[in-house]
């Protein structure tokens, strides 16, 4: 029995250096599906031995090795499939990674949250444009295509001898959605997906711990900077990678609590207004430096900032307890209608429809529920949120407003679904913060950063 186990280990080893000898598998891919590819390399090894096992001529050795060869180059990663499973969906071990990939498949996930976030910055940055949102979709089709496990449905239509074919994207669920969320408290920091199943600590880095403390953010070129703040009232920082970056660019005006940001003009600048000292002013950030813009009419602590008809706009204020909304124009800001309400501490969102959603926020010393819609210059009570929220922060992605309240407590956090024509489907509070953590900075991003 001991000399037939020492036969065949013997045997294992003289075919593993026989086929190291005659054959080289091209070794230099880089293989995005490298424990399939694995995988896959080691069950065509395990048939080569047992084809050799049963050969007893140089020409059945011969037909061994080319089987062999055969089943690597057809492995997610071998010659014939170099993109890994994206080049060959069909094969077994591939089939296999692709069922549920919207839970079980990490590159799926990855690439389908980096295509969501670039489709969300091109469509809150367009202009009044129907070709630049014809576009985003665009480039949001193409994005989703080169994700691997994407199924697409094609149809045809006969114009003239043309052919059109038109991609059907699945809708994108909460699930799949990615979300930073930065604390004032870095340290309580976390990732939380968009149905609020999921949550994570995040290791976010900075000069000290309180850096974002009430600092309020903007993305700018794709990275999320944030603006003032207590620990230093003009000063513009970064997200690089997960740690906070102080550039040496400074703000023209201290900005604290009570001023606000919004990414403008696609996304390649901040503006920047207002703060507690009743102040008017603006400034925008190119990314660079910091330059002073039109002051607006009324002051507007903690009115928000947020797009009404593809225009930066605000309304209410903290002090002076007014209803004033108006909006920025390439001459100044201009007069909106009154708010029903003297608001302030509430979050602004911009709409795809061009109109303007205002969530939560403060009457006086009393929270709010209340979510608002100015449409055409009316505004509107359109909903509800479960409990009261203010001094949160909200980002729009995916057909749903996820807002992070800052107070009071439970320290509610909402998703708001909305419809195609984006009218509200559905309000969920999908958890809370454990204390007051007002205005989070927010990001969405891959369901792996900053672990």
């Amino acid at each position: 029995m001991l000399t037939k186990l020492i036969a065949f280990l013997t045997f294992l080893i003289v075919a593993s250096a026989s086929l190291k000898t005659v054959y080289q598998p091209k070794t230099d891919l880089d293989c995005p599906d490298q424990e399939i590819h694995d995988q896959c390399l080691t069950e065509c090894r395990m048939d080569y031995l047992d084809c050799l096992a049963n050969c007893e001529s140089s020409y059945c050795n011969s037909e061994c090795l080319l089987s062999f060869q055969e089943c690597d180059a057809s492995c997610p990663c071998g010659l014939e499939c170099p993109a890994g499973c994206q080049d060959c969906p069909e094969h077994p071990l591939c089939e296999d990674d692709c069922e549920d990939a919207q839970i079980n498949n990490d590159q799926y996930r990855l690439c389908l949250n980096q295509a969501v976030f670039q489709l969300d910055v091109c469509l809150k940055t367009c202009p009044p444009d129907m070709s630049c949102h014809d576009s985003c979709y665009a480039t949001y089709k193409e994005q989703l295509s080169d994700c691997p496990c994407i199924e697409t449905q094609t149809t045809t239509t006969e114009v003239s001898t043309a052919t059109t074919t038109t991609t059907e994207l699945t809708p994108i669920d909460p699930s799949e959605v990615s979300i930073l969320v930065i604390l004032w408290d870095l340290s309580a920091s976390y990732l939380t997906s968009g149905d609020g199943s999921s949550k994570v600590a995040a290791k976010i880095s900075a000069p000290r711990n309180d850096y974002t403390t009430v600092a309020k953010h903007a993305l700018v070129n794709g990275q999320v900077h944030i603006f003032g703040g207590s620990t230093d009232n003009r000063k513009i920082a970064k997200l690089n990678g997960c740690a906070f970056v102080e550039l040496s660019a400074r703000l023209n005006v201290d900005r604290d609590q009570h001023s606000e940001a919004l990414s403008i003009q696609s996304g390649s600048q901040a503006l920047i207004c207002f703060n507690s000292a009743d102040s008017k002013s603006c400034e925008i950030f190119d990314g660079s430096s910091a330059v002073t813009t039109f002051e607006s009419t009324y002051t507007h602590e903690l009115g928000g900032l947020g797009f009404y008809q593809n225009q930066p706009a605000t309304v209410g204020c903290l002090q002076n307890k007014h209803k004033k909304a108006e909006t920025l124009t390439s001459t100044g800001w201009v007069a909106l209608p009154d708010h029903p309400e003297a608001l302030a501490g509430h979050s602004l969102i911009g709409l795809d429809d061009n109109s303007m959603m205002l969530l939560g926020g403060w009457i006086g010393g009393t929270s709010q529920t209340g979510i608002w819609k100015i449409n055409e210059n009316v505004w509107s009570r359109i909903g509800e949120l479960t409990q009261s929220a203010g001094f949160g922060s909200a980002i729009y992605t995916g057909r749903s407003i996820y807002h992070f309240s800052g107070s009071p407590s439970p320290y509610p956090n909402h998703r708001i679904d909305l419809t195609a024509d984006e009218e509200i489907k559905e309000v969920v509070r999908i958890g809370n913060h454990a204390s007051r953590y007002d205005y989070p900075v927010l990001f969405v991003t891959e369901n792996n950063r900053c672990f």
